[in-house]
């Protein structure tokens, strides 16, 4: 929970895997890093001192068309280029300084850029890590400053690798890890224009500022002293004083629990021919909204709830994965009750779970999913995943990936049924530094759209990337 690297680290935690550009919802255990590239930077180390230098760089290309996306809809094929460089420097494992760079920039749009596609020159993040005491079999340690927030399998809180610019925070942090728990507590300001949802971006060419108006607090602790599996406790508390239409404002406390794990199935010799991957996790939300500037405040009860499960055959020619998953997001059902039962998504990777298209921030939605990985040689794999979204509530909003609300929501009588998505993916590590990437997504509309004023030709993306790291 503690990763301070992110220029080509694992930055989807310990529970599920990441390649710094695509985590899909099938990847939730450590087995599948075989096939990733690893962090290899310059390392210096004297009798007091410990440091790194390194540095990441990633090309993207994609093409998109009729997204639900702010700007859209529309067509647009453009090239993405990030640069991520590090430095650390650590004091007799006691005291650790850390700073990354970035710049990030998108050319050729024929669509605005979004808030995660462009932040030139600037810095992604920037702290003090001190060790405070040992206590039991670990280690208890504080942290100020600039810094990015990974949080079990990111349903709630990510960096967002995937966008061009990543999520940032400033503010406290205290944690602990042992062997049995791993605790975070937590007090943050979003930074970038990603963290704080504003479309047209706001800071591109300026020097990042925390956004004053909001702070996100909270404590999230992993148990792992099961027989199977690990067991996530959390809760999240998100103030925001300042009216915005795509964000939540008032005050909101999320609390939620994960349990996850693997099975075993041994053959002859104890040899693992099979293995069961499983993950449960829900959250509920209360506390007072006010979306109408000057209104009465609403009262908030929602939250979500996901499952999934996959079974790898380990002993069989390209080790095949085959998995399911299912998602829910509250909608509001009534808007004169006095009541917001949208279950606002946080900072999620809605990128990994709700289709790597992009169109839904997590709310008002359900989301039915089964998909297939192989791995035809050691460095390759290939993905395929189909979708079928739903409202949960027909009354409610259809929120694209921004959480801003689209079509005639309350005011009409529509159909549940969004749409269904089916995308490809083929990774290969060509080596330690490089990692290659594809995909292609088709979506086709269901009525929810085309039965209101959202009404357009059915959506597809492609993209290749290159990422390089040492």
């Amino acid at each position: 929970m503690t990763t301070t690297t992110l220029a080509g680290s694992n930055a989807c935690g310990d529970d599920c895997v990441y390649n710094d550009d695509s985590c899909t919802a099938y990847e939730f255990e450590n087995d599948q890093k075989p096939f990733l590239p690893e962090l290899q930077p310059f390392t210096l180390e004297t009798c007091d001192w410990t440091g790194e230098v390194g540095m990441a760089i990633r090309y993207r290309y994609l093409q998109e068309d009729n997204r639900l996306r702010p700007g859209g809809p529309g067509y647009s094929g453009y090239s993405q280029w990030r640069w991520n460089p590090h430095v650390s420097l650590t004091y007799k494992d006691t005291i650790t300084g850390y700073i990354e760079g970035i710049d990030a920039s998108t050319f050729n749009e024929e669509l605005p850029i979004l808030p995660i596609d462009e932040n030139r020159w600037d810095m992604l993040q920037y702290y003090v890590d001190v060790k405070l005491m040992e206590l039991g079999d670990g280690e208890v340690h504080a942290r100020y400053g600039r810094q990015t927030l990974l949080y079990g399998d990111q349903h709630v809180i990510s960096p967002l690798g995937w966008a061009n610019t990543y999520r940032n925070f400033e503010g406290f942090k205290a944690y602990y890890e042992g062997d049995t728990w791993k605790v975070d507590a937590f007090a943050v300001q979003p930074v970038n224009d990603a963290a704080r949802g504003t479309f047209p971006p706001q800071q591109v060419n300026t020097f990042d500022t925390p956004d004053q108006s909001e702070w996100v607090s909270g404590v999230y602790a992993t148990y792992g002293g099961l027989e199977r599996g690990k067991l996530d406790l959390y809760w999240i508390w998100d103030i925001e004083n300042e009216p915005t239409a795509n964000r939540q404002d008032g005050n909101r406390h999320t609390f939620g629990a994960r349990y996850y794990g693997t099975k075993a199935i041994t053959g002859c010799g104890e040899t693992v021919e099979r293995t069961w991957k499983y993950d449960v996790q829900g959250a509920a939300q209360f506390g007072e909204d006010d979306f109408v500037s000057g209104g009465n405040d609403l009262d908030v009860f929602a939250g979500f709830f996901n499952a999934q499960i996959g079974h790898t055959w380990n002993n069989v020619s390209m080790k095949p994965t085959v998995f399911a998953l299912y998602y829910l997001g509250t909608g509001d059902q009534d808007p004169t009750d006095g009541r917001d039962s949208t279950y606002f998504s946080l900072y999620p990777l809605g990128h990994a779970y709700w289709g790597i298209l992009d169109n839904f921030s997590g709310q008002n939605l359900v989301d039915y999913s089964i998909g297939s990985t192989i791995a035809p040689t050691e460095k390759l794999t290939l993905l395929s995943q189909w979708h079928w979204f739903d409202k949960h509530r027909s009354q409610d909003f259809i929120y694209n990936i921004a959480g801003a609300p689209l079509g005639p929501g309350p005011a009409g009588t529509q159909d549940s049924h969004i749409g269904t998505e089916l995308d490809l993916v083929a990774t290969y590590a060509v080596n330690k530094n490089l990692t290659l990437q594809t995909g292609y997504s088709w979506f086709w509309y269901g009525d929810a759209v085309q039965q209101t004023a959202l009404n357009r030709g059915d959506a597809s993306q492609f993209y290749f990337l290159a990422n390089y790291q040492f």
